[in-house]
């Protein structure tokens, strides 16, 4: 996935899903961000982020999407949204001891 452009809007959509992060920050993540965005983000922020995320993108950031973000309803939503269904696992966190 390329990089995000660090544009106002692009700030104010991940200042509203990724709050703990600064966010220039949280743009130059763009795996992260997107998948907190898709899960955390009201219908404006998803199409603010649709202005610089094509189809293939979004793909590759559901494919890449980091553990422990996406909710069963959102994951399962958006994969379906891009043509999988029945959706593949849920992303989880592995701990190694």
């Amino acid at each position: 996935m390329k990089q995000l452009p660090h544009t106002a809007e692009l700030e104010t959509v991940a200042r509203n899903t990724v709050w703990f992060k600064p966010p220039a920050e949280a743009i130059d993540e763009p795996f992260h961000l997107v998948a907190h965005v898709l899960t955390f983000g009201t219908h404006e922020d998803v199409t603010t982020l649709r202005k610089y995320v094509s189809d293939d993108e979004l793909q590759e950031a559901l494919d890449h999407a980091p553990p422990g973000i996406f909710d069963p309803r959102s994951w399962a939503y958006w994969n379906l949204k891009m043509g999988h269904y029945p959706a593949p696992p849920i992303p989880k966190r592995t701990f190694q001891p």
